[in-house]
């Protein structure tokens, strides 16, 4: 039989098939898309988005004469529980605050995490003031209970500042930044507070911005002096020791309080290299009179709680005394009840290492901080230096008497001296005598002095003692 070939044809008659899948791709891409405008811890809207949502609503605001609303809010003490609680409490802290957040605004409104602690709400199609002002307050109650975080109960608030379209600004920029400083104003007010921005305000803010700008070269001019002012001992009158206060003598205003730029300083960080001057002139100072055949007392420096957490403050203080040739036990270092508390662990480890090297510790403003008197053990400090709102009224009102009275008794108890600030008049010095308080300090002592007129004063004291 002979054999038949198939028929010669062109069309397949098999097919090889691949497939790629694009699944994770275009996953990727989806959240690379979503975390190009949003925050990728809580999901809200970043500062790009929030720029688009604005522009829109403002465009919106012109077309119908509306009026949109641009807020602020700063989370107060947020770093501080950052800082002591560690960052994966602190981000839970943040993602519940957010739902609560996301409780008080419509839908229609935007709610932006600008980065750390700070959020914006725009709030369109805003009536008038009065209706923002609300929002606000709904937004400061919903944040008065505690947030449960880890077995913690936190307690934060917001400082919010608000700035209004067309009123304050016509574009992003402009509202924001007002925004921003108004919110510094409700911070700078007591926290836990908003306010609206006024053209008062873009004039102190440029006044700040300037003074920041003259603080930075005073500190690069030294243009920084120690005054001093004695605490005397209430039994013998003998100076026990002086507390040097910074002044800054600038070429342009002249004396300026500690009250206009310390606040600056603190904000700024500036606070750690003044400090650090601050720290090494006073023991230079108190090693001078030393050496001038002064009678020997401790000179008191304040330390600030960003100097109080740095790593270095052992190696600055010790490096101060070296260079001084101070002996450490003419040292007192003051710190407020709010920086001993603050990460009581790391504060207790460097309290320790302070007392190691015989630096003395005393608690500044005592009875105006915390309520919990456990660290006073914890922390073994020598002195309580008593607030000046429980001294100035001290003869007029018996409850201020009963409350330093009471100090001074659990201050004996625990073996620490007590220091009254701020005393005026011999009435007082009198009645702190009667309440057996060891030292005061005050204009009725003498007002802060240069340490050449300090000198004298000291000089004088003996004389008058005759202890000479």
């Amino acid at each position: 039989m002979p054999r038949h070939c198939a028929p010669a044809t062109t069309q397949p008659n098999a097919a090889v098939a691949t497939f790629t899948d694009i699944t994770e791709r275009k996953a990727a891409q989806q959240r690379a898309e979503f975390l190009a405008h949003h925050d990728p811890l809580t999901g809200l809207p970043n500062r790009l988005l929030l720029r688009d949502r604005l522009e829109q609503a403002l465009a919106l605001a012109r077309r119908t004469h509306g009026r949109v609303a641009l807020m602020f809010l700063d989370l107060d003490r947020f770093k501080t529980i950052n800082d002591s609680l560690g960052h994966p409490v602190g981000d839970k802290l943040l993602k519940a605050v957010v739902a609560r957040l996301q409780s008080c605004v419509r839908e229609s409104d935007t709610i932006s995490r600008q980065g750390g602690d700070e959020f914006v709400i725009v709030l369109h199609d805003a009536r008038d003031s009065e209706a923002v002002s609300r929002l606000a307050d709904k937004v400061q109650q919903r944040m008065a209970d505690p947030f449960l975080i880890d077995n913690h109960a936190l307690s934060t608030s917001f400082s919010i500042g608000i700035a209004l379209f067309p009123d304050d600004g016509q574009d992003f920029d402009s509202l924001t930044q007002k925004a921003d400083t108004a919110m510094y104003h409700a911070k700078h007010a007591g926290r836990n507070a908003h306010r609206f921005f006024t053209e008062q305000m873009n004039v102190q803010a440029v006044e700040h911005m300037h003074l920041e700008t003259r603080l930075r070269q005073a500190l690069e001019r030294s243009e920084f002096v120690l005054h001093y002012q004695p605490q005397i001992d209430l039994a013998s009158g003998q100076i026990t020791g002086v507390e040097a206060l910074v002044r800054w003598q600038s070429p342009h205003d002249g004396l300026v309080a500690p009250a206009r730029f310390i606040p600056i300083a603190e904000e700024t960080g500036l606070i750690v290299p003044l400090g650090k001057w601050v720290l090494g002139e006073a023991c230079r100072q108190a090693s001078a009179w030393q050496n001038a055949g002064l009678p020997r007392f401790r000179v008191a420096v304040n330390l600030s709680g960003l100097q109080f957490r740095r790593s270095d403050l052992l190696e600055t203080v010790i490096n101060s005394l070296v260079l001084a040739d101070l002996d450490s036990e003419w040292l007192e270092l003051e710190l407020t009840e709010s920086v001993l508390i603050h990460d009581a662990d790391a504060t207790l480890e460097s309290a320790r290492r302070l007392k190691a090297i015989g630096v003395r510790l005393s608690v500044d403003d005592f009875g105006t901080g915390y309520s919990s008197l456990a660290y006073l053990k914890r922390f073994a400090v020598d002195k309580l230096k008593i607030a000046r709102p429980f001294i100035r009224d001290l003869v007029s009102d018996p409850d201020d008497a009963a409350i330093v009275r009471a100090i001074v008794q659990m201050a004996h108890a625990l073996k620490l001296r007590t220091v009254a600030e701020g005393v005026q008049d011999g009435e007082v010095a009198e009645h702190l005598r009667a309440c057996e308080c060891d030292e005061i300090q005050g204009y009725w002592v003498a007002h802060p002095m240069p340490a050449d007129a300090l000198a004298a004063f000291v000089r004088e004291r003996q004389v008058t003692l005759g202890t000479t």
